[in-house]
């Protein structure tokens, strides 16, 4: 079976969490974490939780706990804190938890965010994993990158990830 046809018959209405890692974001402004609430409803799964946490790893390691404890989605995206400044913690607090990294995932976003921003790219430590068979996507808070990269790479994929986890 092709898997673009998989994907196309196959579609499970996803739960996606959607954190974004800021201290000066509201929820109304967070550009990123609107635009995602967009793209998950036109795919066809359902936003089952947004909020923004600061740049503390215990509090977003707290966040994390909550949202998969009880919130518990499919996946969960998390935006902000992936840079390489001494603030950029959501990697330190969010790998600790990985039971497995979807290696490729970061190797293909710095591709993507070579062709947009050039070798501002370098600056970027996005990964994703998977912790208690939930998806995990970490991604800088760069709207133009985060968009072509869910639009390319995550959106395409996601259904056929959730289904071989």
């Amino acid at each position: 079976m092709n898997i673009f046809s998989y994907n196309k018959k196959n579609k499970e209405k996803l739960k996606i969490a959607i954190i974004s890692v800021s201290t000066i974001k509201k929820l109304g402004n967070d550009k990123i974490g609107v635009w995602v609430k967009k793209q998950i409803k036109k795919h066809g799964h359902e936003t089952i939780f947004h909020q923004i946490v600061t740049y503390e790893i215990v509090q977003i390691q707290e966040l994390i706990k909550h949202v998969l404890d009880k919130i518990q989605p499919n996946v969960i995206f998390i935006f902000g804190g992936t840079g390489i400044s001494s603030r950029d913690l959501t990697i330190e607090a969010v790998e600790p938890f990985f039971e497995k990294k979807i290696s490729s995932f970061k190797h293909l976003f710095t591709q993507l965010s070579y062709e947009q921003i050039d070798s501002n790219a370098i600056f970027s430590r996005a990964t994703a994993g998977i912790i208690n068979n939930i998806i995990i996507f970490c991604m800088p808070e760069n709207f133009k990158i985060c968009k072509f990269t869910c639009k390319a790479l995550i959106f395409p994929e996601l259904d056929y990830i959730k289904k071989h986890i």
